[in-house]
């Protein structure tokens, strides 16, 4: 802002300005020449006009271009008024909102401000229910938890941005846990063993959240079966060793870890936070262990990646074959691309398990894989996550489909899902390069044997496939030193997951 009285203000432009006193010389001195040369000249008046309008020219353009932007105080913003009054916005009351409730007038608030998603909720992601859900009010508390900074910024026009809601006029939030009496969060200094993260998970996530991660199939006979035969599992402590200095590194399919345990690939991760996959894959960076990426994942491939720690951090990918197998193709390039290291296609669950519990607890939210594009929704059948977000795997897939494989990725391939000697040694013939040993955690056929169960059974009739394949043996994480105590090499991966 400039304010000056005139004569202040043209010693003002003089002094900041010196190229305009030159021009003005210059146009000064040129007329004066032509006019002193020819005062009696007729021949001469056309030249002496035609300067003087060029002086005038250069005189006004330069002034214009180069005098300071006058703005008078009305038109400065009040730095003590709210904000959106600061901004030129005015406050919109939550009372306007509510009425923009329908699919063809969409309104929603987030973080304070309104938006108009009128437009936006049928490319929505997630798909468009969850918008029409919270049209007219205030979303944030639905939205924050499974987003990631920046998601509005990257996803939205900013014309859909309409103004701020006046705080004054928002709803009291009611804390359901203190009103119903809920446990309070556990915090993680709290926590000393791994039993203490299943309460921890309790109080902390979602009722729906909490029903996806820890339920099984049907009756959960597979996944307490997990428990209890990975339980009667006993050590046979060899003594008088040293032990000073243990070594815990090994490898993965050559790939170095600092543990003989790496990040299993559970989908929807944003379901317990906002970062979702990106969260883990800092974790397994600063562990220096190995994240297995799930097509389920919550988050973009790229963002996952792109968390990383340091640029030789390992990624394995977990693969549902899709229904359309050019996307399954588009994906393999993808992963490919990325650099990520070995890819592992999920044998074990050609159609989605009936998890009970995931399908009373209703949806409160719709979550759209960042990979995939599986959503999760209610319906007609239930609320359940797992049979929401897996339509789209193919119940075609058979052992001929491993070439088709091969012919667009160069990458290790292992098969997850494995529960049988038979089906170990057809891989190994096949040359798969791993197996891991899994029911799915419990979460897929309900009858399932155990993984420890599996791996007996190849010890018994099929030794050998442990000297061809690499193999990956995962039912528990709480004591997974057990199968790994016979040696320190990754040499059997067996599925010890969701058996807390």
């Amino acid at each position: 802002m400039a304010i000056f009285r005139k004569g202040v203000q043209h010693a003002a432009i003089r002094s900041r300005y010196p190229t305009v006193n030159s021009r003005h010389a210059f146009a000064r001195r040129g007329f004066s020449a032509v006019a002193a040369e020819n005062k009696t000249g007729e021949g001469y008046r056309k030249p002496l006009i035609l300067g003087g309008i060029a002086a005038t020219l250069v005189a006004t353009i330069a002034y214009t271009l180069l005098r300071p932007l006058h703005l008078k105080d009305e038109d400065l913003p009040d730095p003590s008024a709210p904000i959106g009054q600061a901004t030129g916005r005015a406050l919109i009351p939550y009372s306007e909102v509510n009425k923009h409730n329908k699919p063809d007038d969409c309104w929603v608030v987030i973080d304070g401000k309104v938006y108009d998603l009128t437009e936006f909720a049928g490319s929505h992601p997630g798909g468009s229910s969850p918008i029409y859900r919270a049209a007219g009010r205030d979303a944030t508390a639905i939205f924050q938890p499974i987003h990631p900074p920046g998601t509005i910024e990257n996803g939205l026009d900013p014309d859909a941005m309409i103004g701020l809601v006046d705080p004054a006029t928002l709803p009291k939030v009611v804390d359901k846990k203190k009103e119903d009496g809920e446990q309070r969060r556990i915090d993680l200094a709290e926590i000393i063993g791994l039993p203490d993260f299943d309460e921890a998970a309790k109080a902390n996530l979602t009722s729906k959240a909490w029903a996806y991660m820890s339920s099984g199939a049907t009756d959960q006979y597979t996944l307490d079966l997990n428990r209890k035969v990975f339980n009667s599992i006993l050590f046979r402590p060899r003594v008088l060793v040293d032990v000073e200095i243990a070594d815990t590194r090994t490898q993965m399919l050559g790939q170095d870890t600092s543990l003989p345990i790496f990040i299993s690939p559970a989908g929807m991760a944003k379901l317990a936070h906002s970062e979702g996959e990106c969260l883990l894959a800092k974790a397994a960076g600063q562990s220096n262990i190995i994240q297995m990426i799930s097509t389920n994942a919550s988050a973009p491939l790229p963002s996952i990646i792109s968390s990383a720690t340091s640029p030789s951090q390992p990624f394995f990918m977990q693969l549902y074959v899709d229904r359309n197998r050019s996307k399954t193709e588009s994906l393999l390039q993808k992963i490919n691309s990325l650099g990520l290291k070995a890819i592992f296609v999920t044998v074990d669950a050609p159609a989605p398990g009936k998890r009970e519990a995931d399908e009373r607890s209703r949806a409160e939210v719709e979550v759209a894989s960042g990979i995939s594009g599986g959503k999760i929704g209610s319906d007609s059948k239930g609320g359940g996550i797992g049979r929401s977000v897996g339509g789209f795997i193919d119940p075609k897939l058979s052992w001929k489909d491993i070439e088709w494989l091969r012919q667009h990725t160069k990458l290790p391939i292992g098969l997850k899902g494995v529960q049988t000697a038979e089906d170990a040694m057809k891989a190994a013939k096949m040359g798969v390069d791993a197996i891991y040993i899994s029911n799915h955690g419990g979460r897929a056929l309900d009858g399932s044997p155990p993984a420890m169960y599996t791996l007996l059974e190849m010890n018994k009739f099929c030794p050998e496939v442990f000297k061809k394949c690499e193999m990956e043996v995962v039912e528990e994480v709480q004591t997974l030193l057990k199968p790994f105590a016979w040696e320190r090499k990754a040499s059997a991966w067996v599925d010890l997951s969701y058996t807390l």
